[in-house]
């Protein structure tokens, strides 16, 4: 599966799965994506997922790299979409 396409299935995962904040964009915690069965079955590298995403300025979050339980409360944040 290449990148771009990966990048296009989060956002419609984070779509699915978050609500809109104050700025009305579309957030939803970490924890609630990595725990999400059917991100599991559709992301091979969640992380790396959104570490590309990042870098597209497609979705923002606090710090480089995510990892399940210690930040499980992080927003990630869909700029575009």
């Amino acid at each position: 599966m290449n990148v771009d396409h990966e990048v296009s299935l989060l956002v419609e995962e984070i779509n699915r799965l978050g609500s809109k904040n104050a700025d009305g964009q579309v957030s939803v915690k970490f924890g609630v994506l990595f725990s999400d069965d059917r991100c599991a079955n559709i992301f091979e590298a969640l992380v790396g997922t959104l570490r590309a995403a990042k870098r597209k300025k497609i979705v923002t979050f606090q710090g480089e790299l995510l990892l399940q339980g210690v930040h499980d409360n992080v927003e990630v944040v869909l700029l575009q979409g």
